[in-house]
């Protein structure tokens, strides 16, 4: 059985979730005013969205890096979620897989994580 964590160390890692939540809606939330924002300038007249043109084709690139941007921050945020659940739970800190313990140094860089490394690497 894995170790349980301290209730100090389990609090801190509620603090980094809860501002790596406000962190991710925060990012969605001005990457999808800017993606608003272009949409709108796009019919303009000075602004060419002929995905054909030089400058068609470079919007389009920024619409799909920027969608790209929004769904990663997004997921990140769903698992944020999740961690906050596996630590209402009682089970923070144990990877869900293999019901080992997960490095202290791990949940610090991925204080989302919920997977071991070796389990990681397996999915």
């Amino acid at each position: 059985m894995a170790r349980k964590l301290a209730k100090s160390t389990i609090s801190r890692f509620k603090e980094q979730l809860k501002a790596e939540r406000e962190r991710l809606e925060a990012m969605i939330e001005e990457l999808e005013e800017e993606r608003e924002q272009a949409k709108l300038n796009e019919t303009a007249s000075e602004r060419n969205p002929d995905i054909d043109s030089v400058d068609g084709g470079t919007m389009a690139f920024e619409y799909e890096k920027e969608l790209a941007l929004v769904e990663n921050a997004r997921d990140l945020l769903r698992k944020v979620g999740h961690a906050e659940t596996v630590i209402k739970k009682g089970t923070y800190g144990v990877c869900e897989s293999c019901q080992t313990a997960i490095p202290i140094a791990r949940l610090e860089v991925l204080p989302y994580t919920t997977l071991c490394v070796n389990c990681s690497g397996k999915r």
